[in-house]
């Protein structure tokens, strides 16, 4: 599938449309492995869904609410990042996460679905999350050392999608400025998915492309662990579609064993108290889950949006990202046309948000840093030719 006649506009607002859309279908069952979905759900594909878990007391001690549309940090870092990009109007790089990104989650009020109330996000936020409050503010390290020590997770990978944006059509400098940023919060394999996943997003936003052009421009810029992922989860999505999705599912699953050491136990529990574990520790081997689940079911997919949402979420573990990661690439690819109007109207009234005019507030901003990335381009071919004209009359 391939969309060729969607504006930047349309664009934009399909990735934050299938931003939202994946986190909040994903989260009501976040944490449930595969067979357990199947059991409580049947299948999960409606936003009109109860969580699995209506209180739980991770974050303030007074319990969060998911399900029936609620989104989660997922998203409102996404919106964080595009303030950031509207505030300073050019490219990031870490001393934008030391300044933008920390006023953005300590010191920032704004409406906390979960928590049913106006707060800093720092409340709600993960540990990994909190770490760039702590690493900037409480030590005020080198910017660039900020991921430095961090629990290695897909914490920056997951809000990343707004550098792609900024970079569209060009995947490289989209790593290059994602790895740039990023290494203010995430490091090792945590920070190669954030450049990885802002590629697929500047490649997804190139008029014509394909879901299978979108991998290849991913896999380009990819390292280690990573890049072996993703590979191989798209080899085994070529190869098993028109499968039954719980075969899909076991054999994605089998392969990312190979490079990720979660599985299904993804629970922090008192148990696991200074228990040596494999997960969250840098290494060149491993790979952050979410990815290339979503991209390879994406694949298998043909690129259909809401198939690839509702077979990734569906599948378990870390179900929001994996849906995040699959609405903004398939949202970016295809633009406008897949936003649900009842679908989008519930998710801006249950969130208090208005997603359309914060896409369209951010495609301003991100026309203006492509007017300036023209200028300067075309400023530096003068260069060049004077310098080429300079170097033939000195033969």
């Amino acid at each position: 599938m391939s969309s060729n006649h969607q504006t930047l506009q349309d664009r934009v607002r399909g990735l934050l449309y299938g931003i939202a859309y994946g986190d909040a279908l994903g989260s009501t069952v976040e944490q449930l492995s595969a067979q357990e979905i199947r059991e409580l759900y049947g299948r999960v594909s409606s936003l009109d869904t109860e969580s699995h878990r209506m209180a739980w007391g991770e974050n303030d001690g007074k319990g969060c609410i998911r399900g029936n549309g609620i989104v989660t940090d997922d998203t409102l870092m996404v919106l964080c990042l595009m303030t950031v990009y509207n505030e300073t109007g050019r490219h990031l790089d870490a001393w934008d996460m030391a300044s933008g990104m920390v006023r953005q989650i300590a010191w920032t009020p704004r409406w906390v679905p979960e928590l049913q109330r106006e707060t800093m996000l720092m409340e709600r936020l993960f540990h990994p999350q909190r770490w760039i409050f702590q690493r900037h503010q409480l030590t005020s390290c080198d910017p660039r050392q900020g991921g430095i020590g961090n629990m290695v997770n897909c914490g920056a990978a997951m809000y990343i999608a707004p550098v792609g944006v900024v970079n569209a059509g060009d995947p490289h400098g989209a790593y290059e400025e994602a790895i740039a940023f990023a290494s203010g919060h995430q490091e090792s394999y945590g920070l190669e998915a954030a450049g990885v996943f802002a590629s697929a997003i500047a490649a997804a936003l190139i008029p014509g492309t394909t879901i299978e052009q979108v991998i290849e421009a991913a896999i380009s810029v990819a390292k280690d662990g990573t890049r072996a992922a993703i590979a191989a989860i798209a080899d085994a999505a070529i190869r098993l579609r028109g499968e039954r999705y719980d075969r899909i599912v076991a054999e994605f699953h089998w392969i990312i064993s190979r490079f990720s050491p979660m599985g299904d136990d993804v629970q922090l529990t008192e148990g696991k108290t200074a228990v040596a574990i494999d997960g969250y520790r840098p290494s060149r081997r491993l790979s952050i889950e979410e990815l290339p689940l979503a991209l390879g079911f994406a694949l298998i997919n043909d690129g259909d949006f809401n198939r690839t949402i509702e077979d990734g979420i569906n599948s378990g573990r870390d179900t929001g990202s994996i849906g995040v990661m699959a609405g903004a690439v398939l949202g970016a690819m295809h633009g406008a046309k897949v936003i649900d109007a009842g679908v989008c109207d519930k998710l801006d009234q249950t969130n208090r948000m208005n997603l359309l005019n914060a896409a369209d507030h951010f495609t301003q901003t991100v026309r203006a840093i492509h007017d300036a990335d023209r200028a300067r381009d075309a400023w530096k071919s003068r260069v060049r030719d004077k310098l080429a004209l300079d170097a033939q009359l000195a033969r």
